[in-house]
């Protein structure tokens, strides 16, 4: 695969699709030149094995970002900007999220707008601190048109946030999360108009049920596999992307 993009952020990367993201990025044959790769607590006993990938590869940068707290993303953006030394950035994927398994008769009013926080708010408040960043890669950049390797935001979202298809995949209500990603498309989709004339592509993408901790040792996906799926798409992305969800093997999916 040809260089995806020259600077790359990825939210939530210390375990999971983000820490997979990371791995796979700084290991294609023609690697990002930064992969800026941030987590809540990076000096935690879960930023371990984000801290031992970036001890083999100097084109990692471990951060600390807390995506919705202003402050925290405020000053991620002044770290990014030292390595970038004037330059923009290419590509956002807002992967951090957390996930919910409520029903109507257990869901709570706190549990409700921390997910809400975390997975909507919390993409919002990164893009808004990042942009400036990102239409300075549009500008650079000398092509016509939208791609990952000239300026985009990718949102990770889920299927089980489309209205249309959402109940293919499970019945369970999962009321906070559900909604929560509901919300995401939302937020892409006004993205995409907001940032159309600026020419910054915006997607939200459902990994897949992925072997993870938030998706459990029961689902049928491996976290190497949805990545490299995640990859390939966002290597064959275009204008006429743009405002879409998709799946990790590049099928869309209907609000």
């Amino acid at each position: 695969m040809a260089v995806l993009a020259r600077s790359i952020l990825v939210t939530g990367s210390n375990r999971g699709i983000g820490l997979e993201l990371v791995k796979q990025l700084v290991e294609m044959s023609d690697p990002p030149e930064h992969i800026f790769a941030t987590c809540r607590d990076p000096d935690g006993p879960r930023g371990r094995a984000l801290h031992d990938l970036a001890d083999k590869h100097p084109s990692i940068h471990v951060v600390q970002l807390e995506v919705e707290n202003q402050s925290s993303v405020k000053a991620a953006v002044a770290i990014v900007q030292s390595y970038l030394e004037g330059k923009g950035l290419n590509l956002l994927i807002n992967n951090a999220g957390v996930d919910t398994y409520d029903t109507l008769q257990t869901v709570e009013q706190q549990e409700m707008l921390c997910t809400f926080n975390i997975n909507v708010v919390g993409p919002i408040l990164v893009v808004k601190e990042f942009l400036p960043l990102l239409k300075r890669a549009a500008k650079e950049a000398e092509t016509e048109g939208m791609s990952c390797s000239k300026a985009a935001i990718i949102n990770i979202s889920s299927k089980l946030g489309s209205i249309a298809q959402g109940f293919e995949v499970m019945l369970d209500p999962f009321y906070a999360y559900r909604a929560s990603k509901a919300a995401l498309n939302m937020v892409t989709a006004c993205l995409a108009v907001e940032l159309k004339g600026d020419e910054i592509l915006c997607i939200a993408i459902h990994p897949g049920w992925v072997k993870t901790d938030m998706g459990t040792e029961k689902a049928p996906l491996t976290v190497q596999h949805s990545v490299q799926g995640i990859l390939k798409v966002l290597a064959s992305l275009s204008s006429s992307s743009t405002g879409t969800l998709l799946d990790w093997e590049g099928r869309r999916i209907f609000w």
